[in-house]
């Protein structure tokens, strides 16, 4: 079969690109079709695929201002031209679901409905953003919104990365998905006796990932608290940060592993569709202090749940400052309780065998039932 892979945009390794990098392996002859590629910013395995970019590409400032050109986006991802394939498999957070699919069958798995003109619209374009981004997105978040759910149309076959997310596409788009959880590299951390006093927080700092309120709590809780990560909003939160919180920048992965191993707990303040970190953090035996919010819920077993798996992090309840350090002072009463290896042992659940293997099988499920479809259509 001629496959084409298709991904919002390639301009770093987060857990979108962790899913896609699975797809790489599965279809390793596929065209690649993206809106913006970096090169540097990616994987081997995604640097060895045929890459076939947009227009967006091209314009100034694309690999670092993308964002800026998204009312671009719809035209650009409909003028990528996949007239000439079987299969294509779109990994999509924002427009790589709009792809045009003219006779191929269109799998969809769904990181995120656009998010930017949804439910986090918002964290983006709310009072502390600028003037002129507010501007533009209120003249065309109803087009935008419009064309996300027209543009549904275009998949056969929908795949959520959790239920959180299945119940998006279904209240936006009155579709059923599939739920296949993404996957975690496991293999990559592990145990390690010798914690250390630091809290951890490893994530983008763009606005809806709440790192305000964490910085906040921990100003006043006065514990070390170490940040991973790049964003936008780096340099505001650096002047919000008092000198027990540490900004660490990007990470290699295996300082970001050590990072993980050695921290009491992940703190994770922000409402995440599904949320990769809080799974790595446990395949290294730490505890997660999460909003309880989101795929959260799925991922991260609470310690007052009264279920029978074992806990395996603290919720709090509201996304306040005010919650989260209610939350870190009950986790330090109660960090006895945890075990490390059973923490692991529920974070292995979601390898990246079982996702390779069960998105290997639902495709080829999809692509059994169509095939008869196909050739019936063809003959007539």
């Amino acid at each position: 079969m001629r496959v084409a892979l298709v991904h919002d945009w390639l301009t770093g390794m987060r857990g979108g690109e962790k899913c896609l990098e699975v797809f790489c392996q599965l279809f390793s002859s596929a065209d690649l079709y993206t809106l913006v590629y970096a090169p540097e910013k990616v994987s081997p395995t995604v640097r060895r695929m045929n890459v076939k970019t947009s227009f967006v590409n091209g314009l100034p400032s694309s690999k670092r201002a993308y964002r800026y050109y998204l009312p671009l986006f719809p035209t650009a991802i409909e003028r990528l031209d996949l007239g000439r394939y079987d299969l294509i498999l779109s990994s999509s957070h924002c427009v790589a679901k709009g792809i045009f699919p003219h006779r191929a069958l269109h799998i969809a798995y769904v990181h995120a409905p656009m998010r930017y003109i949804w439910d986090q619209h918002d964290s983006y374009f709310g009072a502390g953003s600028g003037w002129v981004s507010r501007t533009a997105m209120s003249m065309c978040r109803s087009y935008l919104q419009q064309w996300d759910v027209r543009s549904a149309n275009r998949v056969d076959y929908f795949i959520a990365n959790s239920h959180n997310v299945a119940a998006k596409i279904k209240q936006l788009y009155g579709r059923a998905a599939a739920v296949i959880y993404p996957p975690v590299e496991v293999e990559r951390f592990n145990l390690h006796p010798d914690l250390r006093t630091y809290y951890l927080i490893v994530s983008a700092l763009v606005p809806y990932k709440r790192i305000d309120i964490a910085i906040d709590a921990f100003n006043r809780l006065g514990l070390p608290l170490k940040i991973a990560g790049e964003g936008p909003l780096q340099e505001k939160l650096r002047k919000l940060a008092q000198p027990n919180i540490e900004f660490l920048g990007w990470v290699s992965d295996e300082e970001l592993a050590a990072l993980y191993r050695g921290c009491q707990a992940l703190v994770f303040p922000g409402e995440e569709d599904f949320g990769i970190t809080p799974l790595e953090a446990q395949a290294s035996g730490r505890p997660v202090i999460a909003y309880s919010r989101g795929g959260a819920l799925e991922t991260v077993v609470p310690l007052e749940s009264g279920g029978s798996e074992p806990a395996s992090g603290v919720f709090f309840t509201k996304q306040t400052a005010e919650s989260l350090l209610t939350a870190v002072q009950f986790f330090q009463k109660n960090r006895h309780r945890f075990e490390p290896a059973e923490i692991r042992q529920h974070a292995c659940k979601f390898s990246r065998e079982r996702f390779k293997a069960q998105i290997s099988d639902y495709i080829a499920a999809r692509v059994s039932e169509q095939k008869p479809k196909r050739s019936h259509v063809e003959a007539l």
